[in-house]
């Protein structure tokens, strides 16, 4: 099955690379492969998607006073993101209570990974190169996709700028942001069209802040103000991106990124000392090509390779009769290729074959030189009609694990089928009704730590399966041309088997084994309105709320039987609304979470309180001929609230933030 899988990878590459290319149409109509960002078009593609799906983009970030990534994951619904505080705080998305490791996050239409943890942290990338971020939960509508996107139960987006390919000017963009407790943060973007085919960009950024912001401290009866030490970040990264259209048949991407971050870690809140000498500098570096190919009117093809390289060095000074410094360094190699044939203009068909090597090494004596190498095959079936879509995918995958010193985790192969479809109700050119209903099943491969991390890990572990059952609705409607309003609602049940749990092995011994069942119901609903009072006066709003039951459900003679999952909130939503006129935008917003519970046991003082955070931002944009000058003020956590999302790690209180964007 394994040579049989290389041969149809490799053959299908061979055989689409020497087809001919006689038109530029996939469906009888022109087809251009040159990169448009037009929001109308993803936003309809939403409305109409047969699974959830929620798009940001550069418009949204500043209609609704988005300051930051974490803060533009907290306008879209569903998510529980764990933020361990500052500007520098590791921060992990989780979607419907399946857990950060179950969220799939790409750049630039390529899957992120961690082999180490499992867990993308969200805080290395910055928004001011993001043109757009689509949270998908479930399957994507989009089917000319790699198989490893299948791989999640829920897939985060991000989309950078796109690349000019309408005029041969340099364009440059320059930002300047400051901040409360020493942050500063320089941007650049320089992008040109070299000839009307080849387009290129340079993007550089530098953030560096103090985090020594204040907190309150509440030992029994003694309350005192302290401040966050050891808190200090300096971190920077730069991408260069390359487009290629040598013809309208033909699209080749590049891009080469790089990330480096050293930082001190202040740890968790201790009472009467807050020492720590723990540091970590993190650098990651990558590279990744794409190639788009039109074959002939029913044949498209797209390729893409990627090499990754990450390295986390962590230090934690001197402790006597203790080695706690650690290096780690993992790789990755990656191709996939993905055949569309659309037999006609309702139907059709995709198939994908992606092949991922991965490791991980580290100075450790305890190192065995892990190594795993996945295939992934997926087909895809799509009908759509003026009314009704359909789509059926099934996925096969196969992991084989290694060990240099060992032997190795057991290896796995799994069949995934999904089902999902969506129906127009009542169409008309101002009025839209979709229904929607799907399923997917799909699974979770132990991380490295699961499997190997010293007496903690397990080779004999078995992937958590879960079951994904989404029921919802989108209704948009225009009322002329001065108001239009966007409503989704969307019911769902997930169902998750032989999850990862830590028990003890004996009195001073943990290790993972499959025990764990849970289930999670909720709801997930979004409004989005604006109303043009006249054609410079607007008012927008825009609103979300999620109803998580994550229980657990392992053992009823169990007494955490039914108790809520750590960290995930039964209510959370944020809200922004909006006034926009010729002399200063202005958008209040805020974010709201419940109570949380830190373990599996809820007792008083296992318990998070419940948060409201507001902020307000003031914008105006100067425009003359073809250069603009943005102005921004920020004010965050309006009313200084004292809150956790991470038990003992405070978040900030009130702070500002003030940024000058200029560009031509």
């Amino acid at each position: 099955m394994k040579r049989l899988t290389l041969a149809a990878l490799v053959g299908m590459v061979v055989v689409c690379s020497r087809a001919q290319s006689p038109s530029d149409t996939i469906s009888g109509k022109t087809h251009q492969l040159q990169q448009v960002d037009v929001d109308a078009d993803v936003v309809r593609r939403g409305v109409s998607a047969t699974a959830p799906t929620h798009v940001l983009g550069r418009a949204q970030f500043l209609t609704q006073g988005v300051t930051d990534f974490a803060d533009a994951l907290h306008r879209l619904p569903g998510i529980t993101l764990r933020d361990y505080g500052g500007m520098g705080g590791m921060k992990t998305v989780s979607v419907r209570g399946l857990g950060a490791q179950h969220t799939g996050v790409s750049y630039d239409g390529v899957l992120l990974s961690e082999c180490q943890s499992g867990e993308i942290d969200v805080a290395r990338y910055s928004l001011e190169n993001v043109a757009r971020l689509t949270l998908t939960v479930g399957d994507n509508d989009d089917i000319f996709i790699p198989a490893r996107h299948a791989t999640t139960p829920a897939l985060l987006s991000i989309q950078s700028v796109g690349l000019p390919t309408d005029d041969c000017r340099p364009h440059v963009t320059a930002q300047m942001r400051v901040g409360s407790f020493g942050y500063a943060s320089p941007f650049l973007r320089y992008e040109q069209s070299i000839t009307p085919h080849i387009a290129l960009s340079a993007v550089g950024e530098y953030t560096y802040a103090e985090n020594d912001y204040p907190f309150t401290l509440t030992n029994i009866n003694l309350v005192t103000r302290e401040r966050r030490t050891n808190s200090r970040m300096s971190a920077g990264h730069g991408e260069v991106n390359m487009l290629w259209t040598p013809s309208q048949q033909h699209r080749i991407g590049a891009k080469v990124y790089y990330y480096d971050n050293s930082r001190q870690l202040p740890g968790q809140v201790r009472y009467y000392t807050n020492v720590s000498h723990e540091r970590l500098h993190d650098r990651n570096a990558f590279g990744q090509l794409h190639y788009t190919a039109v074959l002939s009117p029913v044949f498209s093809l797209k390729w893409m390779a990627k090499y990754n390289r990450a390295e986390s060095i962590y230090k934690n000074g001197p402790v006597y009769g203790l080695v706690n410094d650690a290096d780690y360094t993992q790789h990755e190699a990656y191709t996939s290729a993905v055949v569309l044939y659309r037999p006609s203009e309702r139907w059709a068909l995709s198939y994908a074959a992606d092949y991922v090597y991965n490791d991980l090494r580290s100075d450790l004596p305890t190192d065995t030189r892990p190594d795993r190498q996945t295939i992934l095959q997926s087909l895809t079936a799509k009908f759509s009609s003026p009314r009704l879509t359909m789509m059926g995918r099934l996925l096969y995958s196969d992991y084989q694990n290694h060990e240099a010193e060992g032997n190795g985790a057991r290896d796995f192969d799994r069949l995934s089928p999904s089902l999902s479809l969506a129906y127009r109700l009542f169409p008309s050119s101002t009025h839209d009704l979709y229904v929607r209903a799907s399923y997917k099943s799909i699974f979770r491969a132990p991380t490295f730590n699961e499997s190997y991390f010293f007496h903690f890990g397990s080779t004999s572990l078995r992937p958590e399966l879960t079951h994904q059952y989404n029921a919802g609705l989108t209704w948009r409607h225009a009322y002329g041309r001065q108001s239009s309003v966007q409503m989704t609602a969307d019911g769902y049940l997930n169902r998750i088997t032989d999850k990862i749990l830590a028990v003890p092995y004996n009195m001073f011994i943990w290790t993972n084994v499959n025990l764990g069942k849970v289930q999670v119901v909720g709801i997930d609903a979004t409004l989005n309105a604006r109303h043009h009072f006249t054609r410079r006066h607007a008012l927008t709003f825009a609103a979300n709320y999620s109803l998580q039951q994550a229980e657990n459900r392992t053992r009823k003679s169990s007494p955490y039987y039914r108790n809520q999952l750590p960290y995930v909130p039964l209510h959370s939503g944020s809200m922004a609304v909006g006034y926009e006129n010729p002399c200063l935008n202005v958008v209040l917003h805020a974010t709201g979470v419940s109570r949380r519970y830190v373990n599996k046991e809820h007792l008083p003082d296992t318990d998070i309180d419940g948060y409201t955070d507001w902020g307000v931002t003031a914008y105006r944009t100067f425009r003359w001929r073809q250069h603009s000058l943005e102005a921004r003020f920020d004010v965050k956590n309006l009313f200084d609230s004292q809150y956790e999302i991470v038990r003992l790690y405070p978040m900030p209180g009130r702070s500002w933030q003030c940024s000058l964007k200029y560009a031509f």
